[in-house]
């Protein structure tokens, strides 16, 4: 069943499960708000020339910020032109038009000149959002062998007094990562007199997360059973709120690698049994299951006359490498080298494409672009399919393959020619074909799909003082097949950084009388340094999906999720002092 919110869930009984469990465990976790932060500060720049808008903005979502300014103006969409084209970095506070958006193109209009706004540092932390601070109860009932048999999951998160904006999902994947046939999930908001929260990478499953892997980190302790052991014995291959398999899931083989790599066997299970001079030092992990999205997008693609290609789609790149992924998958399609492909994104004027967020714009703007090049292809078939001079005259789809700057026969790769001599041949400029990815459009029901991951870190605490230190950290992630193995590593990487920082330092915090942020300023704001970030080494395992036609699953936001669990369980084996509150401060070490 689901909440009004569509998150909620209750399968099978919960109270009754929990009540005839061999051992039930209970507990409340809290996690702190914390500010995105990127490092440019968002600004907006809007010219008007008459009744037509034009703005650039620091946005990940060009198609929202148009269809937004276009209401609040009184215009048709096609009157306004929102241009992206390079941001950086949003991590979800891009996803919204703030007022200092709509205010601007105000102004603008007002003077009739073109204005220019830069939000300052402390204006960020006020104006475009932060994720919001959580309260949650987990419980869990198992057997003595450690077979869940309950979980229940409530979270609660803030929103501002009047702010109209979503529940943050907190419990969203908690039903779905693991073999439990009683779960019930919940999913609640406490409105405050705050600056609005909003979303901020991975919303909602990194704070559960941790609180849900802390939990199975207890239990394992409470069982004497390993922790990666405890959740192998609580595996499964299918989707449990359906019943039917994951598209792909490489989970086990996330959690052997990433063992195998961090050197979990040296791991003595005894708490605090593990130590380097002064040094206490312990190992922890979490598992990640994520649920990246998709959504309709459009893609256009041209081949020119000089052989070379042209890919139109308002699409943005917010540091994650759109544009070098959508160069790689058209030329890969194409059959062209990565210099010959054009890519032409973050325009509102485009072809439509969904936000950026989400984990699911390579996958989107990917499918897109595949169908638009099969079109593209067979469009070149049908130039040649009645010219008696083309090798390609009366050939199928099914006979040809993109290759060598071209189109050329499977069974016989030098039958064949190239785009330049079609073009050439019938006088013609382009040959352009529109695409379109919409994973809802023929109302059927694709298997469920996920990415996953395995964290390992190893911490270090100062026996006398409780400082804490992040020595290594191993993430192994399967995010189905990966276009471009160093910017994936480096989403991990970046993603660790900001789990670094939620779990150890970050913390926005509130006056208490006013609701006023009292410290937006990276002078009282804690954010992790070079000398806060751990030796990081990331290993990518795994498949290509099934169900993608690229074959590729969500990566931008799994690198932050199971950081904070993976950390904290790290610090209870050091220490024996269980974490149940983030950030860790010193005095809960000291």
């Amino acid at each position: 069943m689901l909440n009004r919110w569509g998150q909620d869930v209750d399968r099978g009984d919960v109270t009754a499960a929990l009540a005839s469990a061999e051992v039930v465990y209970d507990e409340i976790f809290t996690t702190a708000a914390v500010t995105p932060n990127p490092m440019g500060l968002f600004a907006t720049v809007a010219r008007w020339e008459g009744n037509r808008l034009t703005v650039h903005d620091a946005s990940q979502d060009p198609m929202l910020v148009r269809r937004t300014l276009a209401t609040v103006f009184d215009l048709p969409e096609t009157d306004v032109r929102v241009l992206v084209p390079y941001l950086g970095g949003g991590f979800g506070a891009g996803l919204r038009v703030w007022t200092h958006v709509i205010l601007t193109a105000l102004a603008a209009r007002v003077v009739g000149r073109p204005v220019k706004l830069v939000l300052t540092r402390p204006q960020m932390f006020t104006s475009v959002g932060h994720r919001p601070e959580t309260l949650q109860r987990v419980q869990l009932g198992a057997t003595r062998d450690g077979r869940l048999v309950a979980l229940d999951h409530e979270g609660t998160s803030t929103i501002g007094a009047l702010d109209d904006g979503g529940v943050e999902p907190v419990t969203q994947v908690t039903g779905n990562a693991y073999s439990c046939p009683n779960v019930a999930t919940h999913d609640r908001r406490t409105r405050l007199h705050i600056p609005s929260p909003h979303w901020m990478r991975g919303p909602g499953t990194t704070q559960g997360n941790f609180a849900v892997e802390s939990a199975l980190d207890e239990l394992s302790y409470t069982l004497g059973i390993d922790p990666i052991e405890l959740r192998l014995r609580n595996y499964t291959e299918v989707h449990p709120g359906s019943g039917r398999p994951w598209s792909s899931k490489a989970l086990r083989e996330c959690y052997r690698v990433g063992a195998e790599r961090f050197g979990w066997a040296r791991r003595t299970p005894e708490i605090g049994s593990m130590r380097d001079g002064n040094w206490l030092v312990g190992y922890g992990m979490a598992g990640v299951t994520f649920t990246s999205g998709q959504a309709r997008c459009e893609a256009t693609v041209s081949i020119r006359r000089d052989g070379t290609a042209h890919v139109r789609s308002a699409a943005t790149d917010i540091g994650t490498g759109t544009y070098t992924i959508a160069t790689q998958v058209t030329a890969e399609l194409l059959g062209l080298d990565i210099d010959q492909v054009q890519v032409e994104i973050g325009d509102s004027d485009l072809p439509y494409a969904p936000y950026s967020g989400g984990s699911g714009m390579a996958t989107s703007l990917s499918g897109a672009i595949h169908d638009a090049v099969g079109k593209l292809v067979r469009a070149f078939l049908d130039l040649v399919a009645h010219d008696e001079s083309s090798p390609l005259r009366g050939r199928s789809p099914d006979e040809i393959t993109a290759t060598n700057g071209g189109i050329h026969v499977v069974d016989a790769p030098s039958i064949g020619e190239t785009y330049v001599d079609m073009l050439a041949r019938h006088g013609l400029p382009e040959i352009t074909a529109d695409g379109e990815r919409d994973p809802q459009a023929d109302g059927a029901s694709p298997p469920p799909s996920g990415s996953f991951a395995a964290w390992f870190a190893e911490v270090r605490v100062d026996a006398d003082l409780g400082l804490l230190r992040v020595a290594r950290i191993v993430s192994a992630v399967d995010a189905g097949r990966i276009l471009n193995e160093k910017l994936a590593r480096s989403q991990i990487i970046g993603g660790a950084v900001m789990g670094i920082g939620m779990t150890m330092l970050e913390e926005t915090v509130f006056d208490p009388e006013t609701g006023r942020i009292a410290n937006a300023t990276f002078g009282d704001y804690l954010i992790p340094t070079n000398a806060d970030v751990a030796d990081l080494d990331v290993v990518f395992v795994g498949t290509p999906d099934t169900v993608r036609p690229i074959g590729i699953k969500g990566i931008g936001e799994i690198g932050v999720v199971g950081v904070s669990a993976a950390i904290a369980n790290a610090v209870y084996h050091a220490t024996g002092r269980r974490i149940r509150s983030l950030p860790i401060t010193i005095d809960q070490l000291f």
